[in-house]
Parts: C-alpha cells; sequence; structure tokens
C-alpha cells in the first residue's frame, strides 16, 4: 500500500525544504519515497542538491530509494483534456486558447491538474511513500478544494445555462442553429470569436461526467492523507494555517500535525542580566529572549484553541541543499508525529 504524506501551507515558511527533508528520511527509513512538488520557482531540485527535475519522476543519484519530480500543470491539464473527453474534442480543447488561459491563470484548474496527476503516482504503487509539496496557491487550500471546484466549473448552472439542454443533443442545436448565427455575428465583429467561445464551452463540458468521477477519487486518496501545515510564527503564515482547521472538515483529513518552522529553541527565554555584556548586547539579548517567548506563546495559542499537534524545526542561519542536512533538519525537529505518517516498520 502506498502512504500519502501532503506538505502544504502559505508560501515562503520552507515547506519545499520540509518536504525534501522528509523524503530523505523515508528513503534512509528503506522506504521507496517520491517527492512531488507543483512550485514553479524549482525549489524542490536546489533542496535536493540536483540540477534539474521533469514531469517524469527520476530516481536520485546519491540516494537510494528516493525519486523526485515537479510537475508541469499546464502539461497535466492537457492531460485531462485527453483523459476526459473523446480524442477529436480533447485536440480541440488542447490547441484552444481560453482553454490554455484557464489552465494557466485559473487557480482551481492547476491545483486539479497537480492533484490528478499526484494522485496517478499514488495509485501506480510503485512507490510506498509519495510526498506531495503542495502548490503555494490559496495558501495551500486550493489543493484540496479543487476537485469539488473543477467539477462545479465544468458541470455547474452556469456552464449548463450557457450550453443549454443535455448533450450530445445540443451539439446537433449549435451545429445546425447557432453556429451559422454566431458565425454572422462574427462576420459584424470581424473575428470568430463568439464561435471560439460557444466551441470551447461545448467541449469543456463535455470531460464533466470524467472530471467529476475523477475528483471523487482525488478526494478519497486526500482524505486517506497524513498532512503536514508548515508555518512560522508570523501572523500572515499563522492565518493560513488556521484556515486548514476552518475549511479542511469536509475536503480531506485533519492535519496530522503543524509543523512551526525557524523556531527559537526555548532555553532563549531565560535571560540573565550580566554585568560582562555592554548595554548594546544586552538589547540585543533580550530581543530574542521577548521573540522566543512571543513564538512559544503563539505555538502554545493554536494548539490550546484547535487542538492540533504542533510540531517544530529549529531555526538555521544557513539554507540546506546537502541530504545529510536535511535528514538532520528532521532529527532536529519536536513533535513530528512519524508514527502516523510512516508505514509501522519504517516510523521508529
Amino acid at each position: 500500500m502506498t502512504r500519502t504524506l501532503l506538505v502544504t501551507g502559505a508560501g515562503g515558511v520552507g515547506k519545499t525544504t520540509i518536504a525534501a527533508a522528509c523524503g530523505v528520511v523515508a528513503a534512509r527509513a528503506g522506504l521507496r519515497t517520491l517527492v512531488v512538488t507543483v512550485d514553479p520557482a524549482r525549489r524542490l531540485a536546489s533542496a535536493l542538491g540536483i540540477a534539474s527535475l521533469a514531469d517524469e519522476p527520476l530516481p536520485h543519484e546519491e540516494e537510494p530509494g528516493l525519486w523526485a519530480a515537479m510537475l508541469d500543470s499546464s502539461a497535466s491539464w492537457r492531460a485531462v483534456a485527453m483523459r476526459h473527453a473523446d480524442p477529436d474534442v480533447a485536440g480541440r480543447l488542447a490547441s484552444n486558447e481560453f482553454f490554455r488561459a484557464a489552465s494557466e491563470h485559473f487557480p482551481a484548474s492547476q491545483s486539479y491538474a497537480a492533484a490528478d496527476q499526484a494522485v496517478t503516482y499514488v495509485q501506480a504503487r510503485a512507490w510506498d511513500l509519495v510526498i506531495v509539496d503542495t502548490p503555494p496557491s490559496g495558501g495551500g487550500i486550493d489543493f484540496f478544494s479543487a476537485p469539488a471546484q473543477m467539477a462545479d466549473l465544468v458541470g455547474g448552472r452556469l456552464l449548463r445555462w450557457l450550453t443549454g439542454g443535455p448533450l450530445p443533443g445540443r451539439r446537433f442545436f449549435y451545429n445546425r442553429a447557432a453556429r451559422p448565427v454566431l458565425r454572422i455575428a462574427d462576420s459584424i465583429l470581424g473575428s470568430d470569436l463568439l464561435e471560439r467561445v460557444s466551441e470551447f464551452l461545448l467541449d469543456l463540458r463535455t470531460t464533466y461526467d470524467g472530471v467529476a468521477r475523477r475528483g471523487r477519487e482525488i478526494e478519497g486518496v486526500l482524505r486517506d492523507s497524513s498532512i503536514l501545515v508548515v508555518t512560522t510564527t508570523d501572523p500572515a503564515p499563522v492565518s493560513e494555517a488556521v484556515r486548514f482547521y476552518r475549511e479542511l472538515p469536509g475536503l480531506a483529513s485533519t492535519p496530522t500535525a503543524v509543523i512551526f518552522n525557524r523556531a527559537l529553541p526555548d532555553r532563549w527565554v531565560a535571560f540573565e542580566d550580566h554585568d560582562s555584556l555592554s548595554p548594546q548586547i544586552q538589547h540585543i539579548v533580550e530581543s530574542w529572549s521577548a521573540e522566543t517567548l512571543r513564538q512559544r506563546d503563539v505555538r502554545e495559542e493554536f494548539s490550546a484553541r484547535y487542538g492540533a499537534k504542533v510540531a517544530t524545526i529549529p531555526w538555521s542561519s544557513k539554507p540546506l541543499t546537502k541530504l545529510d542536512g536535511l535528514a538532520g533538519l528532521i532529527e532536529v525537529s519536536e513533535g513530528i508525529p512519524w508514527e502516523e505518517i510512516l508505514p509501522t516498520d519504517a516510523a521508529g
């Protein structure tokens, strides 16, 4: 059985590095592990110390048992069209400029395509653990809501109103009645815009059954996944982490843990005034002590308010790009419930 770990949260909190670190630790525990990212910034490749990533999983040359891939959401969305539409319709969709615009600029379509491809890897059962570094859009919550949003897009009331009655009868009506009228209107406008828009909407609607069915499969995998929400104690990332407890129920399982990254050590809270320190140094130490106390208070309040399992990863002054450094990052963390993430024989 392939387990799934979703690493999510706001952008800029270090979740790609943590996803890579989890992958290294899992591979060294004897699990065939795939780490997948949807972040176009290529941070996963940098974190793992490799030159580049492809859309297809590639084994890590220096770490046996570890694979990595970077999903191209635009390419994945073309694959969605090919999977859920007749070949001639899929070809029109893939070459339609409105379809390309939707795949590139509509967040739900990108998240849906990413989730679709990630679930394909899970269902392939070629790995023991698939770790997904989710897209940063919407603080990561879009990845979980995308299946329902895409079903609403291609089968919702607005599209049904625009395209009319049941298919394929509507296609017949369009070819015999609507298309000639649109061509006349387009000739007045000096382009074929209206005809292309209508063709696109009709083609898009034909994918509804497949998209809805696939969406239910994706949601099933999401509900069975372990979820690590990565944040820092800064207000904006914390507010995004809160969204997972307010909006995630019904979309996926409750987060396995919330990881507060870049945490200052609690021992810095205790400050003793030493006469040997200059006033400037004393001020700096007091400031760090106050910040450490603030971070601890934020974590404790979050845990108490939402019943969350809270884990911490200590602050590091340097970005980690070495495999041993990534593994060490997890080793010095506190509170990550590995027994709920990894198979029993590897959790220890």
